[in-house]
């Protein structure tokens, strides 16, 4: 199939397996995010991750996660919702249904299904936030966006609200032509209103002080000077999002997977207070702040001032 006439086929497919942006950009190495991602290392901004500093060939050069690959495809899914849970805890939005692991790549491999119906040549590799690959830099060089002062990919026109996925393929379809615009400008709106100063002026985000990571992948302790600016949050943050100018464009995504649960609306603030290990599997299974733990989730819990 030509180039031009595969990307078509793609992007319409894409829509099909409902995903709300599409692009396509080739699986070279990406030798500027490979920079700022070893600068980003070198003063220590991963924190405890350390699988950040592993398989650093593969984060900067996709083409080595598959065998053949040519192209890849990068597709985006928006979950933005307005409506919040009034009682505490405070839980990421992103995390209000079911696992976006799963449920991205669920639709990958629909869209890699539906085109090789069409293409019986066709190999692919899908991904969502599974492999060592920077998905972000793949976003802008596909033409999805530009990343924004707190690092995350700011859509064309909807935000930053959305998941991100990729399928790496072993043809070549026509790249789309890379963001080349700061969304930003001077605003500085996110770097003011995060309450730990874990976004650094140089677009970078010190992971040792995000809320994100020390709710959700912290080890022990909380230091002492970041416990109270949890303000309620247990499981990951969306302030940079919140405040950032170009989220007065989201729109309510069409999800069911990514409703909130009955059975976690209902929850009280005294049923929170005494949450069981059996009640948290029960109102967590099959989503993202399964993988945090009970023990961590209380850890948060208790930090919020309400117990």
């Amino acid at each position: 199939m030509a180039p031009d006439k595969l990307v078509t086929l793609i992007k319409e497919k894409a829509l099909i397996a409902g995903f709300d942006l599409c692009g396509i950009t080739d699986a070279a190495p990406l030798p500027l995010p490979s920079l700022r991602l070893m600068e980003w290392l070198s003063k220590g901004c991963n924190a405890g991750m350390g699988y950040m500093s592993r398989n650093i060939d593969k984060r900067v050069n996709p083409g080595l996660l598959m065998p053949g690959a040519r192209s890849v495809i990068v597709v985006a899914l928006n979950y933005y919702s307005d409506s919040r849970e009034e009682e505490f805890p405070v839980i990421s939005r992103y995390a209000t249904g079911e696992d976006y692991h799963l449920v991205v790549k669920r639709k990958l491999k629909s869209l890699l299904s539906d085109l090789q119906s069409d293409i019986p040549d066709l190999e692919g590799r899908a991904f969502t936030d599974s492999a060592p690959l920077m998905e972000k830099a793949l976003a802008v060089k596909a033409g999805l966006g530009n990343q924004g002062r707190n690092s995350l990919l700011i859509t064309r026109d909807g935000g930053s609200f959305f998941f991100l996925g990729e399928i790496l393929i072993n043809m070549y379809a026509v790249a789309d032509t890379p963001a080349d615009t700061d969304p930003c400008g001077n605003c500085r709106l996110c770097v003011d209103a995060c309450p730990t100063g874990a976004i650094r002026e140089e677009g970078y985000i010190d992971a040792g002080k995000c809320i994100s990571y020390l709710t959700i992948e912290h080890d022990g302790e909380i230091p002492e000077n970041l416990k109270r600016e949890l303000r309620g949050r247990v499981f990951g943050c969306d302030i940079c999002q919140d405040v950032c100018p170009h989220n007065s464009k989201s729109i309510e995504h069409r999800l069911p997977e990514f409703l909130l649960s009955p059975e976690r609306r209902d929850m009280t603030g005294d049923d929170w207070k005494k949450l069981t290990p059996e009640k948290f599997s029960s109102l967590f299974r099959g989503s993202a702040v399964e993988r945090c733990g009970y023990d961590r989730f209380m850890r948060n819990l208790a930090l919020t001032g309400e117990l």
